[in-house]
């Protein structure tokens, strides 16, 4: 999460964003699958003197599912952000370890934004930046409201240049 105390002086956050919720559905529906194939798997186990045995790894396979393919995609979902601050654009991840990365809105030299049908329908997009420098051009995904995101991170550019050329003078 953003704090003040990892913002320069004078920056202050205009936006914060996780990926959109759909790179959920995949994990909500395996994670319904194994609710629902657990149990029966157990309803329809036949009936023999290792029952008990068998019965607790048919639940330890599905919890062990269930946290492989639900439990971590969640985490990564809430522990990445995009964070959109009047000096720069900040990418947050990671579960465990974190790793960060800052673009200086100042260095932005294009923002475009595109997305199909089910994303407009989901409100979500591809948001790709381009940038001066070696790292070129970056594209992100699954970004929730992307126009708007596009639209405030261009005005954003527009702003920081503006209030570099006032200083200069």
């Amino acid at each position: 999460m953003a704090s003040e105390a990892t913002l320069s002086q004078g920056e202050h956050l205009v936006l914060k964003l996780h990926p959109h919720w759909k790179t959920l559905l995949r994990p909500i529906l395996v994670l319904a699958l194994i609710a629902v194939a657990a149990p029966a798997l157990l309803i329809f186990l036949p009936s023999h003197e290792h029952t008990a045995a068998v019965r607790l790894a048919v639940g330890g396979v599905a919890l062990l599912a269930a946290v492989i393919w639900f439990a971590i995609p969640l985490l990564r979902w809430w522990t990445t952000s995009y964070e959109l601050t009047n000096r720069r654009l900040r990418l947050r991840k990671g579960i465990l370890s974190r790793e960060g990365r800052d673009f200086p809105l100042i260095r932005i030299s294009d923002v475009s934004f595109s997305h199909g049908l089910l994303d407009r329908l989901l409100g979500c997009g591809r948001l790709v930046v381009e940038s001066a420098g070696e790292h070129g051009q970056l594209v992100l995904t699954e970004i929730p409201r992307v126009q708007e995101v596009q639209s405030t991170l261009f005005q954003l550019v527009e702003d920081e240049q503006a209030r570099l050329s006032r200083e200069e003078r």
